[in-house]
């Protein structure tokens, strides 16, 4: 189809708002509108899209663009409705989100030749009344996007999308332009092979992504670290990815309950919840994203600027991807990657129970993100390595590992001893089973092989496995190694490896990485938190002029309000907000014994004082904080809650539950202690006389100077029994002093 340069360039600036194209852009469109199969592999942001949109527009009849993500085809469509500003082009998507009245309109459209991008998902496309509809509309080419799903090596690979060129051959035979942002020499080959595009014009543009910076962090204290990350970056909208779906909900409630708007996105979501939560991100109603790892988000947002993954990737390609989501403006992204070997060890055990081909592909994947996270080479290069490109600079200035460069060595011995092990041997193997013969590993393959026999056998014992796997990374990076692409994994010496060990060289390498593993335990009731947090605050010593001007200040509260000081806030309260100077009233909650209810209740006037301190004595605020963990939800505790609500008897509650009674109170004590308010008038009326509720209750409202149920005892003499004091304060605590 001919058409000229300046009606492309207009429809560039009329449609799109673009006064130039980018990279290779203009000749892959130019290409395909000539009739050609393209191959295009840009990176993220590199403006893709934009490959298939144009000359579908210009191009006679209906583009049919195969994509796996549903969210992306709404987003994609929008966006292209948006642009249309009266010429009349209609965008539409055919999938299972759709009611029966609304493909009816897609049908109408399409057929009425008014529809010039349709968008389908790969199931739906291999429907019969699909394929019946297309055979009758004018095709103008097809575009296989996200084409990495076509390979099983390949981070999201989904079966559907190998019977695609089947049936474009059954509906009628048009240009094809596949497209990725993630495709290894391995992928690519299987992509083409696949559709039968051999003879495509391959456009490959460069994977690097200067304006990110990629960060891999040992993975403890996550929570904390994380929420610090995030609240020093206030407004800026991030995605944090997740192993699970429940740990993308725990996520997204500790963001929220620690300030942070923040909602989960994943696919166990209700289609309505998920279109709203991304239309919340997308509008900046909220700041953060929270997504599972295996579910494609296809959020096109330009100024995500900053990708976390809370647990590590399946894959270096779908790392690569996800982190691809920062930055599309091309300003700053940052890239942090939460690593521990615990996170390895839960992914294979997913892998158990899958076909052998499958697990032996999901370990090799694996490996490579381990040898990533675990490396201390420039992760840029390390990234583009993978990708089959070659990074020239020593430091790239955007990575943990060129910024904070780690303790260095001269490898050429280690380098030498595996290059003579792989040349030993008539076979070539692993880095995994290469580096277990190296430390003297006796397990069962090792012994099949007899490679315990090797006269190489247990040479490198002096070194974990780890480190040896390291340096087999590090030989590939240097190319003196090669992982062979038909055998997947497999590892031999390059001509480039042979002369090294002919005329070896000084190597700089780095020390190995040493990582522990270890996850921040899971706060899961009251008592775990608090210890939790006191570590946190290390116990340092407040600044003693605002202590003072706090306690004068509670003094003259409850001066005002005809109470004891201590039931405005306790003496641990102010110690606290002398340390972390609260100055919202959602920071004051983080303080210790101060709930929600004290917090709204007192807590203005307090910080007001402590705003107005910091700004005359220009405070530069800590920035370690306390991280608010969700309440319990323990079985008990809910229990409880609803049982008094009901209110049921303190016996019946306990017998329920296996408590005698005085387990019980101390489990209702706790909960009161958080900030609930429990009601147990029901109960205290039909086992207390009323004088006795009364004398005690005056007690705790005028006299008490804490709390503590053993000076109530001690102060009101031998007239009560314990249980009465502990059951009438909590009736004062819930009503006066929360």
């Amino acid at each position: 189809m001919s058409i000229d340069s300046a009606t492309i360039h207009r429809t560039l600036k009329e449609f799109f708002g673009y006064d130039t194209f980018k990279g290779d852009q203009e000749s892959v469109i130019r290409h395909l509108m000539n009739g050609g199969d393209a191959f295009v592999l840009m990176p993220t942001g590199g403006g893709k899209s934009l490959c298939y949109q144009l000359p579908a527009i210009l191009m006679e009849g209906t583009a049919i663009v195969i994509s796996p993500l549903i969210a992306l085809m709404k987003n994609q469509v929008d966006l292209l409705r948006g642009f249309e500003a009266g010429t009349g082009t209609i965008a539409h998507f055919l999938n299972s989100s759709l009611n029966r009245q609304q493909i009816d309109e897609v049908r109408a459209d399409l057929q009425a030749g008014k529809t010039k991008i349709l968008y389908v998902a790969p199931e739906s496309l291999t429907k019969e009344e699909n394929i019946a509809l297309l055979r009758g509309v004018k095709i103008s080419f097809y575009a296989v996007d996200e084409a990495h799903c076509i390979s099983e090596w390949g981070h999201d690979f989904r079966p559907e999308y190998r019977r695609i060129r089947a049936l474009v051959e059954d509906i009628g035979r048009r240009p094809i332009i596949a497209l990725t942002a993630t495709a290894t020499p391995k992928v690519q080959s299987d992509i083409l092979k696949n559709l039968g595009i051999q003879d495509a014009v391959v456009f490959k543009s460069s994977f690097n992504r200067p304006n990110l910076y990629y960060e891999v962090r040992d993975k403890q204290d996550v929570d904390k670290d994380m929420i610090k990350y995030i609240k020093q970056n206030p407004g800026k909208s991030g995605i944090v990815y997740c192993l699970s779906r429940k740990k993308v909900e725990e996520i997204a409630q500790l963001l929220c309950i620690n300030g942070i708007k923040a909602r989960p996105y994943h696919a166990g979501l209700d289609a309505k919840t998920r279109a709203e939560n991304q239309d919340a991100f997308l509008s900046e109603e909220i700041n953060v994203i929270v997504a599972t790892i295996a579910f494609g988000m296809g959020i096109d947002k330009p100024d995500v600027r900053f990708v976390i993954h809370y647990d590590i990737p399946k894959s270096i390609e779908s790392y690569y991807q996800e982190t691809g989501r920062a930055g599309r403006d091309g300003k700053e992204g940052h890239c942090i990657d939460y690593y521990s070997y615990k996170d390895i060890q839960k992914l294979e055990k997913f892998m158990q129970g899958k076909p052998v081909s499958e697990q032996e592909i999901n370990r090799q994947l694996l490996g490579e993100v381990v040898a990533y996270a675990e490396s201390n080479q420039c992760r840029r290069k390390l990234l583009l390595n993978y990708f089959g490109e070659d990074y020239l600079p020593d430091n790239c200035g955007a990575c943990d590992n060129c910024v904070h460069p780690k303790p260095t060595f001269d490898g050429r011995e280690q380098m030498r001893l595996v290059i003579r092990l792989i040349e030993s041997m008539p076979e070539h193997f692993k880095i995994e089973h290469l580096a277990g013969i190296l430390t003297g590993a006796s397990n069962a393959m090792i012994k099949s092989y007899k490679h315990d026999a090797l006269p190489l056998y247990g040479k490198g014992a002096d070194h974990s496995d780890k480190f040896w796997c390291t340096v087999i990374h590090q030989g590939l990076i240097m190319h003196l190694l090669e992982k062979e692409i038909e055998s997947y994994g497999l590892i031999g010496v390059t001509d480039k490896g042979r002369e090294f060990l002919a005329n070896p060289y000084e190597l700089t390498m780095v020390e190995d990485r040493v990582f522990t593993g270890g996850d921040t335990p899971d706060e899961d009731d009251d008592e775990e938190a608090q210890a939790a947090n006191a570590a946190m605050r290390g116990g340092g010593a407040g600044d003693p002029v605002l202590l003072s001007m706090l306690k004068d200040l509670r003094r003259d509260v409850a001066s005002k309000l005809k109470l004891q000081p201590w039931i405005i806030f306790g003496d641990p309260a102010l110690d606290d907000m002398s340390i972390l100077y609260p100055i919202t009233i959602e920071e004051l909650k983080g303080c210790q014994g101060v709930g929600e209810g004290k917090a709204r209740k007192f807590g203005a006037d307090f910080v007001n004082l402590i705003r107005k301190y910091v700004e005359e004595n220009e405070i530069s605020r800590p920035d370690d904080f306390i991280v608010k963990s969700a309440p319990s939800k323990s079985a008990n505790k809910i229990f409880i809650i609803q049982s008094i609500d009901k209110c049921m008897s303190l016996e019946d509650i306990a017998s329920a539950r296996g408590l005698d009674v005085d387990e019980l109170m101390t489990e209702i004590e706790a909960i009161v202690s958080t900030g609930t308010s429990l009601n147990l008038d029901y109960y205290i009326k039909e086992n207390l006389d009323e004088d006795i509720v009364e004398e005690i209750y005056d007690y705790f409202k005028e006299e008490a100077a804490s709390d503590s149920v053993a000076d109530a005892i001690a102060a009101l003499g031998g007239d009560y029994d314990e249980m009465e004091i502990r059951l009438v304060r909590i009736k004062f605590l819930c009503e006066i002093a929360s």
